[in-house]
């Protein structure tokens, strides 16, 4: 029998998980640790920021700058490497898709607590209604940029549904141009959301700490940070499609991201609804 000290035959272990720890439960990796302090940094920067804000700041401008820059950077990279490491460095050396249906029911569970995140500041905002309404002046958010963003993220949620059909279907061209589509939707998208914010901030002045804009920025917010992860999720998988990694019976990489896609686009369209629309009633 072999003893708990010796390493197992056949472990093949990468950088940067040197070593199984603890011992029993598979390889170690240290890139969901890095991370964390990632998103650590992207979050203690963003409330520093507020910090920085008004005519008597408590902290410079400089600091939360470089905890926002570096958070960001770490989480992409971090990002990176931990799906290189965990989906694509032993790629060829699996099986078959069926291999991924853990990592199916991973991501269920994941959006499961994401539901729970969004529901937070849910609460927060219909608690914010319960009082008078408005609370003070309310900024112009029904303008043509939201209706064509929303337009813009129920069709690339359609491609990307297209694309994962036509890769199990095995027309790989198909999937590629509709899978291409549905990232250069999600960055523009993106770039929507960021001119909406710089209408709203800049050319309206909308309050970020008062009662309406904290639950208006926070849930939107986190919404377009999902969106961003999302678009490179997509680009990561696209890289993945062009080195011919994905076929009719090896998509579950596609079929994942989808899945938290199609998720991104459901909670847009309550925002639309209860913020967007809702804040006008």
């Amino acid at each position: 029998m072999e003893s708990a000290d010796e390493p197992s035959e056949g472990v093949d272990h990468h950088p940067p998980a040197p070593e199984d720890w603890p011992r029993g439960f598979g390889e170690a990796s240290w890139w969901p640790l890095v991370t964390a302090i990632g998103i650590a940094g992207l979050y203690f920067g963003a409330a520093l920021a507020t910090l920085a804000d008004g005519a008597d700041p408590l902290v410079g401008w400089l600091l939360p700058f470089a905890l926002i820059v570096g958070g960001v950077g770490i989480f992409l990279g971090s990002l990176y490497g931990w799906t290189y490491h965990g989906f694509v460095s032993s790629y060829w050396e699996r099986a078959s898709a069926e291999e991924g249906l853990d990592l199916r029911w991973g991501m269920v569970l994941f959006l499961a607590t994401d539901v729970m995140t969004f529901s937070a500041g849910f609460v927060y905002y219909f608690f914010v209604r319960t009082g008078p309404w408005p609370p003070g002046e309310l900024p112009t958010l029904l303008s043509s940029v939201v209706a064509i963003n929303t337009a813009i993220l129920i069709l690339s949620s359609l491609t990307l549904h297209v694309a994962h059909e036509a890769i199990r279907d095995g027309h790989r061209r198909r999937f590629l141009a509709l899978l291409g589509a549905t990232v250069a939707l999600g960055v523009i998208f993106v770039g929507g959301q960021l001119f909406e914010y710089y209408e709203l901030l800049v050319v309206e002045g909308t309050g970020v700490t008062d009662v309406f804009g904290s639950a208006f920025f926070a849930l939107t917010g986190l919404h377009g940070l999902h969106v961003a992860l999302g678009v490179v999720l997509l680009g990561i998988v696209l890289v993945r499609a062009l080195a011919g990694q994905f076929s009719a019976d090896r998509h579950t990489a596609v079929e994942t991201v989808a899945m938290y896609w199609h998720f991104v686009d459901v909670v847009w369209v309550f925002l639309v609804v209860t913020l967007y629309v809702g804040a006008a009633l």
